[in-house]
């Protein structure tokens, strides 16, 4: 039998990193281990670290300190510069970011004491300009241009906010003024998203490079094999499995698709998959392990911070809207393989599913012990590092993937190159928050947005929708989703009466579409680029595959008893209705549908069946009430007014034609 091998994914060539060596590897390790040291310090209480962990704003600002520099270090200043050995400028940058920073680390209480973020020393101004000169250079090497241009924009804003037009006026504040606010307030660089990140964040990052690095990710695509690999279009079902447990891990499409890609996608080609359509399956499930409990990217932290409740309470609304996504894709590709007679792969190339839980059972224990302390004893803070050690120990004990003195190196570097490229654009991110603060245009563009709306709530929900998906294409999704938290989500909440979790769920899906929509679809192009397909095509075969993660979003915001918001009789109600609307909709259209067969039959008459079928499995998912027109009993009625006939004409053409090829 055939063993996967394990796959490691090639950051560098993949997200433009510099490849450091010499000396220089030494310097993400070590200012990575530090940071780990008094996190721990910091979150456990333990005060054996007492220089900077006393005061809470002292210690973000040490976080910063600590991850922005390297930012110089490990992303090239353009895409023609040196990329094997560290330029003379960027070291500058890096010495230059790291007195910067610590300037505010050891200022820290008197920031706080004195209040300088309202009225600081010259000094203090200059370096809070510096600051944010740093903070935007550091954004556009990790984050790109668009975000760069983004943010670096909305931070100029407060000094004209008087002289733009009206729904987007403010109060003006002078250059010095705007400056300080930045450096200096718990709105700007400081602010909740940086706090997200020191509180919550670096424990779950540290966690899932561990995970990689001790095998997680060879086991759980192992395992998929093994369960799912033998079955009809086994492969496929083997990347949405995998995928969706990796994301767990890393938090990013790419990261995934490049990860699970590399073994799914040939395996994909090898039981008749097309090249487009092995790569659109990879995209889509890739996309949705991001959004997968129990560990959903540093996004969904930041939410927590944002809504001021436990992580395990977002974790656990997400679980539903998750699994329907996931289910719709399981079901278009096991209708796909159905129409198109697709095997799975032979038992004897398969892992042993024996042997495969043998070697790699602790991984399922270590993530039982992270969903124990999540959701039963709330240490969300506490809970990645318990099971980071455990997950250490455990591997050191056994045989299989013990580490060596180089894999401790990885360790720190890999987390290094996360944590750098998250305090970029977190501390960009902190820029724009400010600005829309200190003008005071994050309290009243809700009351714009509503306006603009006309005071219809679906009105609005599709300009959120729309807005989201624009900002996911030039923006990181953790970004798009902090300005619309911001921006957006107090029109819905105060203006629509809607549910905050709810909300805020929405805004996160909507921004994670741009990976699976063309005409940008990164994470369907990085799939196209493993399986030789043409990329535009691709991103169309993902948008179908993915296709139930359009209307998904606007199902929980309409009726939150879809994340668990409601009485359990309601909540029961809603899951089963939207389970058999995506059943309907993901099965029409492949063409097949579970327990009726081949649709595709009849010549030109499938067209309006499956049409009748997809319409009626929407109508059955959508809740009625609220912003919705109609009542639940009208809804489903009109959707068994569509769905039955269609059924009963697909019935008489499948008895009118038995010898139709499955082919279609």
């Amino acid at each position: 039998m055939t063993q996967t091998p394990a796959i490691e994914l090639d950051s560098e060539s993949v997200s433009g990193i510099r490849q450091l060596v010499g000396g220089w590897l030494w310097i993400p390790r070590l200012f990575t281990l530090i940071l780990t040291l008094l996190t721990i310090d910091y979150l456990f209480n333990l005060q054996l670290i007492n220089l900077v962990t006393q005061v809470e704003s002292q210690f973000f600002y040490t976080v910063v300190a600590l991850m922005l520099p390297l930012v110089f270090l490990l992303w090239p200043m353009n895409r023609f510069a040196a990329r094997n050995k560290v330029p003379w400028y960027d070291v500058l940058l890096f010495v230059a970011s790291a007195v910067i920073c610590s300037f505010f680390v050891f200022n820290a209480e008197q920031i706080l004491d004195r209040g300088w973020e309202y009225d600081a020393p010259h000094y203090a101004v200059v370096m809070s300009f510096l600051l944010w000169i740093t903070v935007l250079e550091a954004i556009r090497r990790a984050g790109g241009l668009p975000i760069a241009t983004i943010v670096g924009v909305a931070s100029l804003y407060p000094m004209f906010a008087d002289m733009v037009p009206g729904p987007i006026q403010g109060f003006p504040s002078s250059p010095a003024q705007t400056a300080i606010y930045m450096a200096m307030s718990r709105e700007g660089v400081m602010g909740i998203p940086l706090q997200a990140f020191a509180n919550l964040v670096i424990g779950f990052l540290l966690f899932g490079v561990a995970l990689q690095k001790t095998g997680g990710g060879k086991f759980f695509i192992n395992l998929a094999f093994a369960l799912l690999g033998h079955v009809r279009g086994g492969p496929a079902k083997v990347a949405v499995f995998s995928s969706g447990l990796m994301g767990s891990m890393s938090g990013s499409v790419i990261t995934n698709v490049m990860t699970t890609g590399v073994m799914s996608i040939p395996a994909m080609r090898r039981v008749g998959f097309s090249k487009s359509y092995a790569a659109g399956v990879e995209a889509c499930a890739s996309t949705g392990g991001v959004l997968m409990p129990p560990v959903m990217g540093a996004t969904a932290f930041i939410m927590a911070a944002f809504l001021n409740i436990p992580y395990g309470t977002i974790a656990l609304a997400a679980v539903v809207p998750s699994v329907l996504y996931f289910l719709g894709l399981f079901i278009q590709i096991d209708a796909y393989a159905a129409r198109h007679d697709l095997k799975g792969l032979p038992a004897d190339e398969l892992p042993s599913l024996k042997e495969t839980l043998k070697e790699g059972w602790y991984f399922i224990f270590v993530f039982g012990l992270l969903i124990w302390m999540l959701f039963f004893l709330r240490q969300e803070a506490t809970a990645p590092f318990y099971a980071t050690a455990l997950l250490l120990i455990i591997n050191q004990v056994l045989p299989y993937e013990r580490w060596g003195w180089q894999d401790l190196k990885d360790f720190f570097s890999e987390s290094g190159k996360l944590f750098a490229e998250l305090i970029a654009i977190l501390a960009g991110v902190g820029l724009l928050v400010g600005a829309l603060s200190v003008t005071g245009l994050s309290g009243t563009i809700a009351n714009d947005l509503i306006y603009l709306a006309g005071g219809d709530i679906l009105v609005l929900l599709l300009m959120g929708a729309l807005t989201s998906f624009i900002l996911g294409i030039g923006m990181t999704v953790t970004a798009a989703y902090i300005f619309l938290a911001v921006a957006l989500a107090p029109a819905l909440i105060n203006g629509g009466g809607m549910d905050p979790l709810a909300v805020h769920l929405f805004i996160l899906y909507w921004g994670m579409l741009s990976f699976i929509t063309p005409p940008v679809a990164l994470g369907a192009f990085a799939a196209a680029t493993v399986a030789g397909a043409k990329p535009m095509e691709t991103g169309f075969q993902a948008m179908r595959l993915g296709s139930v993660i359009y209307f998904i979003p606007f199902l929980f915001v309409l009726n939150p008893a879809l994340i668990f918001q409601g009485s359990w009789d309601e909540i029961v109600v809603v899951i089963m209705q939207a389970l058999a609307g995506v059943i309907l909709i993901a099965g029409s259209i492949q063409g097949w549908l579970l327990g009726i067969g081949n649709l595709v039959r009849g010549g030109v008459i499938q067209w309006p069946v499956r049409f009748a079928l997809i319409l009626g499995g929407m109508l059955l998912a959508i809740p009625g009430g609220g912003p919705v027109p109609l009542t639940n009993l009208q809804l489903s009625l009109a959707s068994a007014a569509l769905i039955l006939p269609a059924l009963a004409l697909v019935k008489i053409i499948q008895w009118r034609q038995p010898a139709v090829s499955m082919n279609g």
